[in-house]
């Protein structure tokens, strides 16, 4: 049975209206501070210009920074957007030494990674996080949820479910039941885990992911296709993390296993019985049909896909739309295309392809010779 703690948060007034609610909402969104000296010290860079009394209130492009904001110049072919922008500071390499007037300059070996720690930094400073369970939750009473963590308005959790030391779930999740979530996890408004899933420690799912959901299995009998019972579980291990509307299919029988750290995109596919190591990268729109297994490091790229059955090995990648049929076991292998094939082999064959059409044209005028030469 679940149990509704009833009760509703009191509602508040803002004044202004709807106009001033979205301007502090913005300001709420932006609301960090950080001295110049602060950030150089938080990525082990050197400044360059400016002083400390410098502070930065937000992160942008280098076209839109203003000068309380960060970015970063990391590639030679953003070097006008570079020399024009207004920004308060920008991340530079070593081998940059000056810029624009009045800019200051943080070096470091990267600078990409270095606004990501960063950002991680300020989402971390800016996120709201209350530990409890909210009046509006349904919570079942057979469920066990740290003290510390924190259960949204309109969240459900159900009997047996575990939920860890400062995990939040989010409005509208679904926790079914016998799930257990580690520590540390973020699962955002309108995800699910399905009955019996396990989630490791610090794992994310984004809005409508979908951990558990039936495998697609059935068999065609009495002239109908009858579906299969999917009997297994999902196990997401530490640091995973599913990208928004992305589907993880429960087992026929045993787990669906995503690996430590991997990160799954938006609208990814993973079907049952599927086992993906390690680190694994799957980008946008990729799909892994049941039971094929992906060893650690793997990268399927943007519409990837991947035959079920078979394995790919450590630190195998597909560029974007490939489909592979068969088994690559050489690590660390690059593939490309349709079938996939090595990315040398692949692009030695599509240049092949934009010559077809004159080499068809050579043909048939070689033919005409020939008829001639024989009339």
């Amino acid at each position: 049975m679940l149990r509704r703690v009833r009760g509703r948060a009191p509602r508040r007034r803002v004044p202004g209206g709807a106009n001033n609610l979205t301007v502090r909402a913005r300001r709420a969104i932006r609301q960090v501070d950080f001295a110049l000296d602060e950030v150089a010290a938080a990525v082990g860079g050197v400044v360059v210009g400016g002083g400390p009394r410098v502070r930065l209130s937000g992160f942008a492009t280098l076209e839109e920074a203003g000068p309380s904001e960060l970015s970063f110049f990391a590639s030679p072919k953003y070097r006008s957007q570079f020399e024009r922008t207004r920004a308060g500071a920008v991340l530079v390499t070593p081998e940059v030494r000056s810029g624009p007037g009045g800019v200051a300059l943080i070096q470091v070996d990267n600078p990409s990674y270095a606004l990501a720690v960063l950002a991680r930094k300020a989402s971390e400073a800016m996120r709201v996080f209350e530990a409890g369970v909210d009046p509006a939750a349904h919570v079942s009473a057979e469920a066990q949820v740290d003290v510390t963590a924190s259960v949204r308005c309109g969240a459900v959790v159900e009997a047996g479910a575990v939920v860890g030391a400062r995990s939040e779930v989010g409005s509208g999740v679904i926790v079914g039941r016998g799930v257990r979530i580690g520590s540390d996890c973020v699962l955002h408004p309108g995800a699910v885990v399905r009955e019996g899933c396990v989630l490791g420690d610090r794992v994310i799912l984004q809005p409508g992911a979908v951990i558990g959901s039936d495998g697609y299995g059935y068999e065609f009998a009495g002239g109908r296709h009858q579906k299969v019972p999917q009997l297994g579980i999902v196990v997401l291990e530490d640091d995973v993390e599913v990208g928004a509307n992305s589907c993880v299919d429960r087992a026929r029988f045993g787990k669906t296993v995503v690996g430590e750290g991997t990160k799954i995109d938006n609208l990814v596919q993973v079907g049952h019985n599927v086992r993906i190591g390690k680190h694994g990268l799957l980008v946008a729109q990729a799909g892994v049909a049941g039971s094929a297994k992906l060893g650690d490091f793997v990268t399927l790229a943007a519409k990837s896909g991947v035959n079920g059955h078979i394995e790919l090995a450590d630190g195998v990648k597909t560029a974007g739309g490939t489909k592979v049929f068969r088994s690559i076991t050489e690590p660390g292998a690059v593939y490309f295309g349709t079938p996939a094939r090595p990315v040398k082999e692949q692009l030695r064959l599509q240049r092949a392809q934009g010559e077809l059409a004159e080499l068809v044209r050579t043909v048939k005028a070689l033919r005409r010779e020939m008829d001639e030469l024989k009339g």
